[in-house]
């Protein structure tokens, strides 16, 4: 579990063919000191198990399922990604509860920029903003953000300078794909209601 709080933007340094998926080796400082093998850190929000460590290096597996279905699969070496560890019990919750399992890729489909401030919009499957109201959070990249407006096939937020610096966000261009969590609670809430007829 975790909260969408990212604690470090890091640089991957290869990406190596391993069977039917990759290994990730993302050169992080901040979080290679305290990571353990078998700990879960999320990956642009998608949950990844630290395979080994090699200094201020960690290594991820990602298979095919995960590299078709995030924005994984497009990572190249000097690519930037956000990382998040794992809560642990008593951590402060700063953020909303996010999974680590992403439900689709949105693609940038409108970016405004007002001196260090932006605006985006992220055009997501109309099945995902059944489960966004404005106000409401999601998670974009494993970034916690409160959503402004949701309209049937896209949403907007509005993001701050140290969101923008301190993510990938800031890098963001129209056209780009980005992974989307929504809300664990809107998910269930959905479901019953999607049951219910």
């Amino acid at each position: 579990m975790f909260t969408g709080l990212v604690q470090a933007l890091a640089e991957v340094v290869a990406i190596v063919p391993e069977g039917p998926g990759v290994r990730l080796v993302i050169d992080c400082t901040a979080l290679a000191a305290r990571a353990q093998l078998g700990a879960s850190i999320a990956i642009n929000g998608c949950c990844l198990t630290v395979v080994e460590i090699d200094g201020d290096r960690l290594a991820f597996q990602a298979g095919s399922e995960t590299l078709s279905r995030t924005n994984l699969g497009e990572l190249a070496p000097g690519g930037r990604v956000n990382l998040e560890p794992s809560l642990r019990v008593g951590d402060e919750m700063g953020g909303h509860y996010v999974s680590g399992h992403i439900d689709a890729v949105g693609v940038v489909d409108e970016r405004t920029d007002d001196a260090d401030w932006s605006t985006f919009w992220f055009r997501v499957p109309p099945a995902l903003t059944r489960q966004m109201a404005s106000k409401g959070s999601a998670a974009v990249d494993g970034v916690s953000l409160t959503l402004v407006d949701v309209e049937p096939e896209r949403f907007s937020v509005a993001l701050i300078p140290h969101t923008l610096a301190a993510t990938t966000l800031g890098g963001r261009r129209v056209g780009d794909r980005v992974n989307v969590e929504t809300d664990l609670l809107a998910k269930y809430v959905a479901r019953q209601l999607d049951d219910r007829g």
